[in-house]
């Protein structure tokens, strides 16, 4: 039976995830979520795919993607970092096969309001799964982007999210009072 066509809508935001082969680790250390950051801002500049929020937990990743005109784009850039994932993983373990479960899990965010509760689900998924007390210690998300705790990560920013204070500093005060009231 053939599988139904994923839906993605151009200039919309899509909340993707994407799961370890049952559920295993698909980080094993640093270098790994390093390399999966490196090649997700290559091809998501490259595809013209906004960045809003990411997440890399150690067995699945979320993102809040916004693609351009083409929304087949989202669907380009997940088989482009997933593949390059795969290939680290089987090359260091000299194995072959998939390290992703399934292909990707992707769900239009239908509501303006609903795109900034997706950017604090995604980031605060660490604290959630008991992996750190506070989101802005865990350092393979947004959150530490967003609140200038990292450099060198580049993140679109949601306009719900720049509405949140007439600058930088306010956005970030904001966003860390909301986030913290769902710790």
């Amino acid at each position: 039976m053939a599988r139904l066509p994923r839906i993605l809508i151009a200039h919309q935001s899509h909340h993707v995830v994407q799961r370890g082969h049952r559920r295993q680790v698909v980080f094993d250390g640093p270098d790994d979520y390093r390399a999966y950051l490196r090649d997700l801002q290559t091809y998501r500049v490259a595809l013209g795919v906004a960045l809003h929020a990411w997440c890399l937990m150690p067995n699945h990743v979320h993102l809040l993607l916004t693609p351009g005109d083409d929304p087949r784009t989202v669907s380009m850039l997940m088989q482009r970092v997933a593949g390059r994932a795969t290939r680290r993983w089987n090359a260091r373990r000299d194995a072959g096969g998939s390290l992703w479960e399934t292909r990707f899990r992707s769900r239009v965010i239908d509501s303006e309001r609903y795109a900034l509760e997706c950017c604090r689900y995604i980031e605060m998924n660490p604290v959630r799964a008991g992996l750190t007390s506070s989101a802005s210690d865990y350092p393979w998300t947004s959150y530490r982007a967003r609140m200038g705790l990292a450099c060198g990560e580049r993140l679109d920013f949601h306009p719900l999210y720049l509405e949140m204070g007439a600058d930088q500093a306010a956005r970030r005060k904001a966003y860390g009072e909301w986030c913290r009231h769902a710790e």
